[in-house]
């Protein structure tokens, strides 16, 4: 029998566009397993959302993030079946658009406690991308960015 569960995540997000192409990460776990995602994760007790979003970026994508500017918050709704749950999913995010950063995206990482959900970041053309490919979360800041996401 499945049973009903709710979770919620807060989290910060980098937005890294050039070129009509955006970072994104490809997950490994969790309600977005399997799907691309904005590079960014949980604020920790004590840490600022600045100071997570520079922390899950050099974690996730290995940079540094050096000037970044506030663009959006938002949250979304849905539910995600994991073994014999049900879990109602509440996702909470703070959007920064990073203007500058330093170092290489890591297009391949080693899974580690450091960065456990994520399987390399890459650039991928926005007009590309189908929504069946994408987090819930990052469908609906790309379509506040301007871009349309299809099926």
């Amino acid at each position: 029998m499945l049973k009903d569960k709710k979770y919620k995540q807060l989290g910060s997000y980098g937005l890294i566009i050039n070129d009509d192409k955006i970072l994104l990460i490809k997950k490994n776990g969790g309600p977005y397993d399997g799907k691309l995602d904005l590079p960014g994760g949980t604020i920790e007790f004590g840490e600022s959302p600045q100071e997570t979003l520079k922390r899950e970026l050099q974690e996730e994508v290995g940079i540094i993030v050096k000037e970044y500017k506030l663009f959006d918050a938002n949250s979304v709704f849905f539910n995600w079946q994991y073994e014999d749950l049900i879990i109602n999913v509440h996702h909470i995010g703070i959007f920064y658009n990073v203007l500058k950063y330093d170092g290489k995206i890591k297009s391949k990482v080693d899974i580690t406690s450091e960065n456990d959900d994520s399987l390399g970041a890459d650039f991928y053309q926005i007009n590309s991308l189908k929504k069946k490919e994408l987090s819930e979360i990052a469908i609906i800041e790309l379509e506040k960015l301007g871009y349309n996401i299809y099926n």
